[in-house]
């Protein structure tokens, strides 16, 4: 059985109004990742990403690039005890 993870990550860079949540959305759901995005007012993006650990690391190797016109200059994660509080994977607000 493979190892479950959560993930916490703040994505920075021009990362709003480029489409980075929805498409953080879509790639959650093809990985297989559940958990939540959304904007914060400094700028940057946050998200909770929780599930096996090779797809939490696909989705965290995704945002490092993020949608075509994004320009991700960083991403910072940390590392949690995994909860398997989510069914889902939302944009939040």
């Amino acid at each position: 059985m493979e190892n479950k993870v959560r993930a916490h990550a703040v994505i920075s860079g021009r990362v709003q109004g480029v489409f980075f949540r929805l498409e953080t959305k879509h790639a959650a759901d093809g990985f297989g990742v559940f958990g939540w995005v959304r904007n914060k007012r400094d700028g940057m993006v946050e998200a909770m990403f929780e599930g096996s650990e090779k797809s939490v690391m696909s989705i965290l190797e995704w945002c490092k690039k993020g949608p075509p016109i994004a320009r991700v200059t960083n991403v910072d994660v940390t590392w949690e005890d995994y909860k398997g509080e989510f069914s889902s994977f939302d944009v939040t607000y």
